[in-house]
Formats: structure tokens, sequence, C-alpha cells
């Protein structure tokens, strides 16, 4: 396994064992990343990540390997040749073809048609080399079987089902589809006025392999909301003509009955069969370039330049239920609120540019924070044409997912006494300060950082989205006497209990002076404290080391080294 994970990643076999052991040993990837370079190669954040993924897919393919093995054995079908071949495949879609002669199946045409005694005059067929096949048609006839055409029928789906389980067939017909796949789509009949917004898809067709991802999502989505369908074929005459060349030996009876076999296997087994892989597998891929434009995103937003510790005023736009505005402390503290109505239908600016002015004054603010939904610009469009008496900086936010995170229980939590637009701007107010600390408490797929969220894999999104913000925020570091619980829940080794106990051990015994002091945290021992350590920062801690990331491992060093210059 280490072999194939170091050659998939195209990483050196020694680095790539090193990450594994340190993973296996609970270590998280950002320390990894940041504190163990010397073991890794240097390996980034990505590569390590990439390491961890492959080794799950190999995992999942020996767990596979062991089930496959098992189910063959019980049927008393698995020889030393077969189990040789198992052990040596690593890839999922070979072992499935392999499997799929042992497969349990439910009942099926085949399975009914050995019931009556018919798989004998397949294997006649199949081997292609009986001259009277109508003589030996006839022995086959009985109380199950009334006449020869029923008997050549059952014969022909048992075939069917062989061609179908065939290696070599499947093998070919794949490498067909992936070459020449096309994918096709066309309106459900009676839809086509309400799918209107499909409509450059009614008629649509293009190679599979040039199909980029967002289309891809596309088309799956209007298939789901049922105005489309969609198809995945390639020529069939020129895929009977693939399995003939391997099937049919000869030119006889049993060849005839043949060609008729495979036109129903294709038909009926194999087609849809592939026609299934490969939309799974264009939809994997979509999925997978889908996300990476999602994370990426969801980086930048979440490592925006925070404007810092000032005073704001915060505004969420409306028309006909106004604006609501806050102010907020420069630790982000709600100290007002109240709505306004500078525009349409109330049109009461007059008074509005009063209180936004006497809100200024009164709180001394720093700058204004503009949500960008609904009224965003005209709002902004207000407050630009304002004077104030000091210098107040103006600035249009990012507001989404400031609403999911308004009706969470975590905005209850920080404001119970308060609705949903009161914590909707103060949101808005505290991205524009800390855009990661907010962020943070928001599902990262509800931030909205791309297009077909809810189409995406939401396991691996949900995956990728959290290694992101996992990864920011022990790039920043963060302040252990000011973070909340969710922001610590990101930093590495910690996890959403151990950040509960962290912020009620520091509302029980003040803030922490040291980062020893961490120590002391209920069930925070000294594996978690390893990994969290030199991600967390005391800004007013008596030992500068507490004030930057430091290797937990250089204290004893650093203190010795610097009791030996006497500072």
């Amino acid at each position: 396994m280490l072999e194939l994970i170091a050659k998939e990643t195209g990483l050196n076999p020694k680095y790539v064992s090193n990450v594994i052991t340190l993973l296996e040993e609970g270590a998280t990837i950002p320390f990894i990343a940041r504190y163990r370079k010397e073991m890794t190669g240097e390996m980034d954040e990505v590569q390590i990540a990439q390491v961890q993924m492959t080794k799950t897919k190999h995992d999942m393919i020996a767990r596979r390997k062991e089930t496959m093995l098992k189910t063959i054995e019980d049927q008393g079908a698995l020889t030393p040749e077969l189990k040789a071949k198992i052990e040596s495949t690593y890839d999922l879609v070979a072992l499935d073809d392999i499997y799929l002669p042992y497969k349990p199946k439910r009942k099926t045409r085949a399975t009914d048609a050995k019931e009556k005694g018919l798989e004998p005059l397949a294997k006649i067929i199949l081997l292609q080399q009986e001259r009277n096949l109508d003589d030996r048609t006839n022995e086959f006839i009985n109380e199950k079987v009334k006449n020869a055409e029923e008997a050549l029928k059952g014969a022909r789906d048992i075939i069917a089902e062989w061609i179908n389980e065939n290696e070599q067939v499947r093998t070919r017909i794949r490498n067909m589809f992936s070459r020449e796949a096309v994918v096709r789509s066309a309106v459900v009949r009676t839809k086509e006025e309400e799918g209107i917004k499909y409509k450059d898809y009614y008629e649509w067709q293009e190679p599979l392999q040039r199909a980029p991802s967002h289309r891809i999502l596309a088309l799956l989505r209007g298939e789901d909301e049922g105005f489309l369908r969609v198809y995945i074929e390639i020529d069939p005459e020129k895929a009977h003509d693939a399995i003939s060349g391997i099937m049919v030996k000869s030119n006889n009876a049993c060849s005839r009955q043949m060609e008729q076999a495979i036109e129903e296997s294709y038909r009926r087994l194999i087609q849809p069969s592939m026609e299934t892989e490969f939309r799974n597998a264009a939809k994997d891929k979509a999925d997978v370039e889908a996300i990476r434009v999602f994370a990426e995103n969801l980086r930048q937003l979440l490592l925006a330049a925070p404007l810092g510790q000032k005073k704001i005023l915060a505004i969420d736009p409306g028309f006909r239920t106004g604006c609501k505005v806050v102010c907020l402390d420069a630790q982000g503290n709600l100290l007002h609120n109240e709505t306004i109505y500078p525009h349409p239908p109330q049109n009461e600016q007059a008074m509005a540019m009063k209180k936004i002015t006497s809100l200024v004054e009164s709180y001394d603010i720093d700058a204004i924070a503009i949500g960008n939904g609904t009224a965003g610009r005209e709002t902004e469009q207000f407050i630009s044409r304002m004077k104030f008496s000091h210098d107040v900086k103006v600035f249009v936010v990012n507001e989404a997912g400031a609403s999911i995170y308004s009706a969470s229980s975590v905005a209850r939590e920080e404001f119970p006494d308060y609705d949903v637009t009161v914590r909707g701007s103060v949101s808005i107010g505290r991205r524009l300060m800390d855009p990661l600390a907010e962020l943070v408490k928001i599902d990262p797929k509800s931030i909205g950082v791309g297009q077909y969220q809810h189409d995406v894999d939401q396991t691996l999104l949900k995956q990728e989205l959290d290694r992101v913000v996992e990864s920011c925020v022990n790039a920043v570091g963060v302040e252990l006497n000011t973070a909340s619980k969710h922001l610590l829940a990101y930093v590495s080794g910690l996890g959403e209990s151990i950040a509960e106990k962290i912020v009620q051990y520091r509302k029980e015994n003040g803030p922490f002076r040291t980062r020893e002091a961490l120590k002391k945290v209920p069930r925070l021992g000294e594996k978690a404290f390893e990994q969290c350590a030199g991600f967390l920062r005391i800004a007013d801690s008596p030992n500068p080391l507490d004030n930057s990331a430091v290797h937990p491992e250089a204290y004893g060093l650093v203190e010795k080294m610097a009791r030996s210059i006497g500072t």
C-alpha cells in the first residue's frame, strides 16, 4: 500500500510512511505541515491531505477485497489463481469486474432459465460447435419449457449474463466509452415551458470527455428537477461489433444465436451498467472540480484582511422592512440597535441621516459596514452622501450566510434577547473586524462561495471545506484569551469539546497567563497540548514565547539559551 500511495501521489515513499505514522498517532495536518517538516520532506498541507485521502481510498479497497474473497470462498469457487488475481488488483473498477460473476444476485431472467435446466443448452451455443442445434434444442423441451423458441430464449438470457460478466468484453466496451462516449440531453415532454431555464439543454450533445464540470452538474440538476433526460452513450452498432469480435467464433446456427444474445446483453445489461458507471465518474469529477473552486473561494474569504479592533456601525440593508443598524465596540460587543427607513416605500431619508449621524458621534464610530444584499447598493449611496465630524470609513461586506448564522443556535446563545435581524447585522459588523473569527460560526457550505453546493457530494464538500477552515485558522493563529469556542474548535488538536472547556476554564479562572496553563484545562492532555500550543498566542503574557507560534519542543532549549545570556 505504501508503494501505491507514493506512486499515486508522486511523493517520496519514506516521507509518505512518516506522514501515515504521524496521522495514525493522532497528529493533525496543520501540525505535521508546520512542525514536522524534517519528517515529511517539507510537504505542504495539500500534499499531506492527498496522502491521507489516498490511504483512505486504499483502506476501503482492502476491505472490499476481504469481502470479495470471503463471498467467493463461501461459494467454494475461490482458486489460488483467482485469489492471487484479486490480491494483485488495486483498481476498484477492475475488482468489480472480477467479482461480478460471483456477486450474489437477485432473481434474474438468467437465473430463471437456469432453474428450467437450460444452462447446458447455453453452454452448447456458447461453444458454437453444434451442427444440428434444432435437435439438441428439442431435448430441453419439457413441462417447464413449452417449445424450442422458449428454450433458445432462455439459453440466450443465460449467455447474455455471461457476456455481461466477461472481463474482456467489459474492458473493451469501457475503453470505447472512455474514448467515444457522448453526453446527450432532451427535454421531458410537457415540461418545455416550466423548465425554460434549461432551454439551452433541450437538445444538447457533446463528447463526454470535453464536457466541463459545471455543465455536467447543470444537466444532472435539470434531470433531478424533472425537466431533462440525460443520456451517456456510444454507437450501439460499434459496440455490438466489438463484442462479436470477442464472443463469436464460427458461422452457424449457434453463432446466430450468439449474435442475438450479444444484442440483448448490450441493450439490457452492458449499456445501462456502463452508462451508470460513466455518469457516476463524470459526476465525481465534476464534484471534485466544483469543490476545489468552493475551497479556494472560501480560503480567500476567510483570509481577507481584518479591519481590526475598531468601533463599528453595521447596517443590514432592506427596502420595505427598513435597514437594521447596530453599534459595536472594539471587541465586537453589541451596544445599540435600531431601524431606519431611508428607502421606498417610506423614504424617511432626513430622519435616517439624523439617526446615523447621532450614532456615529455618540459611539465614536471608526467605520461603517454595509451588507451587500438587497438594497445594499442604495444604502451605500445613501451613506456616502453623509458628512461626519471625523473620518469614518465605509465598507461593503459580503453578507452571504448571515441569515444562516442569525437563525442558528450559536446566534441564539450569543444574543438570546434579540431577533434575527439584529443578530444578522452584528455578524456583518464583526465580519469587517475579523472575517475569520466570525465566519467559523457558520457552516462553510452556507457561506455562498460557489455554485451547485447542494448538488455535489455533501460528505466530500464538508470534509474539504472543514479542512480549509482548519488550515486558515491555524495559519493565522488564535488569541487564546479572546477566541470564541467556535474558533478554538478548529485549532489543531482541540475540537468542540475541549474548546468549550477552555472557554469555561477562562470564565472561571480568568485569562491565561501562559500557554503552560492550558494543561490545567480538564481533558487537555500532553498530546492535545503538543498539537495546539504552537497555534495559540497570549498577547499580554509575561513569557514572550507565548506571543507567537513556537514549536512546543523548543521551549526548554530557548529558555536555557535565554538564561545563559541573561535575557
